[in-house]
This record gives structure tokens, sequence and C-alpha cells, in this order.
């Protein structure tokens, strides 16, 4: 099992940028995934961003694609998500996930989370 710990959240305006990191203890194989996710209330967690640990293919949703851009520090087992031109509609948790089994866009699909962190964003 793996231990995610998410940090960089806070309240921003439209239009700024912000960095979300989330760093990882345990060991994390070349064959797993990295997912960062994000949850309004009464919603569903909705997949942003991911990248391959190995060859480090990055994945994105299509509402953040070329704003927010997603990597990893394996040698010290971090992920960071750069969010740029921040909206409103951006406001959620945000979370970090691991997937042992490689690629996935369902949140079921996840093994390991870490506890969130509020980013929030105002007009």
């Amino acid at each position: 099992q793996v231990q995610l710990t998410e940090s960089g959240g806070r309240s921003v305006q439209t239009g700024d940028s912000l960095r979300l990191s989330c760093a990882a203890s345990g060991r994390i194989f070349s064959s797993h995934f990295m997912g960062w996710f994000r949850q309004v209330r009464g919603k569903e967690r909705e997949f942003v961003a991911g990248i391959r640990w190995g060859v480090g293919n990055t994945y994105y949703s299509d509402s953040v694609k070329g704003r927010f851009i997603i990597s990893r520090m394996t040698s010290s087992n971090t992920v960071d998500l750069q969010m740029n031109n921040l909206k409103p509609e951006d406001t959620a948790v945000h979370y970090c996930a691991r997937n042992r089994n490689g690629l996935a866009y369902s949140a079921s699909e996840y093994d390991d989370w870490g506890q969130g962190t509020q980013v929030t964003v105002s007009s």
C-alpha cells in the first residue's frame, strides 16, 4: 500500500495559476498509473489528469486539456499538477490516486487515495 499526501490547494482568482503536489510514501512501480481527480460535493469524483509512472505518458480530461500539466519526479516519488488559467468550474477537492493496473479513468479502479486538497476559484 502507498500513502498519498496532497498539498497546494487554496483560494485563487479566475485566470490564476496553482500547483498541486502529491507525495507518495512506499514503492511505486513503472507499471503503475498516477491520477489526479476532483470532486464537487454531491457529484461523482472525476478524472482530471494522469501519468504512467514508468514512461511518463500523460492523459487529460477535455475540460483541462491545454490548461493543466501533470508531471512526476521518480527520484522523490512526487506527482505534480500545474493548473493554469483557472476557472470557477475548477473549484473542487482535488485528489491524488494510484492504480496498480495501469491507465484508468474511473475512480473505482484506483487502489490508493490521498485525503484531498481544496481548490477554490473565484470570479
